[in-house]
């Protein structure tokens, strides 16, 4: 038998992963990624938020599972709600509100940027939540409102994937982070914490983790750490599904009784041949 030996085929370049934590991003959204190099304007809409990017820096960021920053600052009383609600009518975007509000001495300038970057991140990290359909960018001809501290595309992805890490490690089953929630009461569950109380006070079987966030006036992330906590304790659980109805069997038709039969008088037979047959046959069956 006659032995080929052939060169073996080069190995497919494999990623640095050095490099990629460089970049910042582990496959959280190659789209912003090519954005921010590109140094795109406009905006991000995604499944679960959309993020607003200027020369290819995030300036905001939104998702219906994160309180914005009017939450942030008027739930637990930094800002009062009409005071907020004016600012916001009179300039017409948020950004230019907060300063309008820090201007005017109703807000540190410090309070409204840390609320800001909190707001930033916590929407961002739903935005860019794995999703099942793909993301669509909205080119835009300006900056827009400017924004004192855009942050990196590749600080938000480090971030998230942070983020991820420490939900996972703390309790794996991610079930709790959009369902409704109940109590479970075990007989013999750890004391919760301050913070871990007031969520646990919240629960009515039908809020969820961004219900909670927003009564509460503080980052859903946060309130996502205290139920992953509470769920690894067996303290909360989502809520049981309700059983599925059964489906409709059509109606079973009533039969309709039929009348009973008529009698049938035997005819009248005449001819003399076959009244000879018919004695005939009843004879033989007479034997």
């Amino acid at each position: 038998m006659t032995i080929v030996q052939t060169t073996p085929p080069p190995r497919l370049p494999v990623r640095a992963k050095a490099a990629a934590r460089h970049r910042g991003w582990g496959g959280v959204s190659p789209m912003l990624t090519r954005l921010a190099e590109e140094r795109a304007t406009g905006v991000l809409v995604r499944e679960r938020g959309t993020l607003h990017l200027a020369g290819g820096l995030v300036v905001h960021a939104e998702s219906p599972a994160a309180p914005g920053l009017d939450v942030l600052l008027t739930a637990r009383g930094t800002l009062d709600p009409d005071t907020w609600r004016q600012a916001l009518t009179e300039t017409g975007d948020r950004h230019r509100a907060g300063h309008l509000l820090a201007d005017g001495g109703h807000l540190a300038p410090g309070a409204l940027e840390v609320c800001r970057l909190v707001a930033l991140y916590d929407a961002a990290y739903f935005a860019l939540a794995p999703s099942s359909s793909p993301g669509r960018f909205r080119y835009a001809d300006d900056d827009g409102p400017g924004c004192p501290c855009p942050v990196p595309v590749a600080a938000v992805e480090r971030e998230t994937l942070r983020r991820r890490d420490l939900l996972h490690r703390i309790w794996p089953d991610p079930a709790t982070d959009e369902a409704p929630l109940v109590r479970a009461h075990r007989p013999a569950s750890p004391t919760p914490t301050v913070r871990q109380r007031a969520v646990l006070e919240r629960l009515d079987d039908v809020r969820t983790a961004a219900d909670i966030a927003r009564d509460l006036g503080r980052p859903a992330f946060h309130i996502l750490v205290d139920l992953r906590r509470l769920a690894a304790a067996g303290v909360v659980a989502p809520r049981p599904r309700d059983p599925a109805p059964l489906p409709l069997l059509p109606p079973v038709p009533v039969p309709v009784p039929l009348p009973p039969p008529v009698p049938m008088s035997a005819p009248e037979v005449t001819d003399p041949h076959i009244t000879l047959l018919l004695r005939l046959r009843d004879a033989l069956e007479a034997l």
